[in-house]
């Protein structure tokens, strides 16, 4: 019972040094932070490391704590820029993902989107016609059982920052997953934003 109880408060640790480095020094990948984390904890073992449900209790915590003034504003700001770039994209049935969706952005939180096309290329060559600065990187996703690498186009404007994600066709219905055994992307349409940030306008009436 002893070692279970100092497991959990191991845990709980890490998940709350993590949570101030996602919220404050704008690392955006959980498991980076929690690693990050744990050393910071003096924690070698990786078998006390939080889930990534643990840690994103504990972001929200600390998110309604310490910057609950920001949060709204940043959120509104955040969707705000997601919607328009969703329309500008919206041939690639764009999706917003990501702690904008969640609503635990940090202050350094990038705009997940997610685009579904056969081609790759195409969100490139649109972005170049659209003046859209980007830089290419890969991204990792759990497809099953199996490890997939996809594209991502790292897109900044003046007003935000966008992780945008380049799914296959095949992928629009498909249950994907960030790591393994972690929960499946949620997702929400154009429709689905606009509804949320006019929910917030009739609150502020």
């Amino acid at each position: 019972m002893r070692n279970s109880e100092a497991s959990r408060q191991t845990r709980i640790r890490i998940a709350n040094i993590a949570a101030r480095l996602i919220a404050v020094d704008g690392i955006s990948d959980f498991t980076q932070a929690k690693r990050k984390a744990a050393r910071e904890a003096g924690v070698t073992s990786t078998r006390n490391l939080p889930s990534n449900d643990e840690i994103e209790c504990a972001l929200n915590a600390h998110l309604k704590l310490y910057q609950a003034d920001e949060l709204a504003a940043r959120l509104r700001h955040l969707r705000v820029c997601a919607l328009e770039m969703m329309r500008t994209l919206s041939q690639f049935d764009p999706y917003l993902s990501g702690p904008v969706l969640e609503g635990n952005a940090g202050r350094y939180a990038a705009i997940e989107l997610h685009l579904f096309t056969d081609s790759a290329k195409d969100i490139g060559l649109f972005l170049e016609n659209s003046n859209l600065e980007y830089r290419i990187r890969d991204r990792r996703i759990q497809r099953g059982k199996m490890v997939d690498t996809m594209c991502l186009y790292a897109v900044r404007t003046e007003t935000a920052e966008f992780e945008i994600s380049v799914f296959a066709q095949r992928d629009l219905k498909a249950s994907l997953r960030a790591t393994h055994g972690g929960r499946p992307f949620r997702r929400a349409g154009p429709e689905f934003v606009e509804a949320m940030l006019a929910e917030v306008q009739r609150d502020l009436e």
